[in-house]
């Protein structure tokens, strides 16, 4: 089991930059797939970025080339750095662990931070 906690959210102006943290405790964030979700007012989630445990990682088209995700082994974080933020970037979001062993699905949620860009 895995223990995730999101920090880093805030009110930025458009064009500004913000990096997400989400602190795992429990497991090593490593032996899972790591992912930022986002869910604005009124929207289903979406999913913005991914990485594996070897690092490979993935985005939106919405965010490529602006937000990048990574972790810190020793922090056992994973973080969100996004630049160039947009209004349409304002969202809560969300990290996520996932992985499937032995035909078992596990799945875990922070509790969200909010981003706020403002125009």
């Amino acid at each position: 089991q895995v223990q995730l906690v999101e920090s880093g959210g805030g009110l930025v102006q458009a064009g500004g930059s913000l990096r997400l943290s989400c602190a795992a405790s429990g497991s090593s964030f490593r032996t899972y797939v790591m992912a930022w979700y986002r869910q604005a007012p009124g929207k289903q989630r979406e999913l913005v970025a991914t990485m594996t445990g070897d690092s490979t990682t993935t985005y939106a088209d919405s965010v490529k080339g602006r937000f990048t995700i990574s972790g810190d082994n020793a922090k056992n974080t994973v973080y969100l750095q996004m630049n160039s933020l947009k209004p349409e970037d304002t969202a809560a979001y969300y990290c996520n662990a996932w992985r499937r062993s032995l035909g078992v699905t596990r799945n875990y949620w922070g509790q969200g931070t909010q981003v706020t860009v403002s125009s």
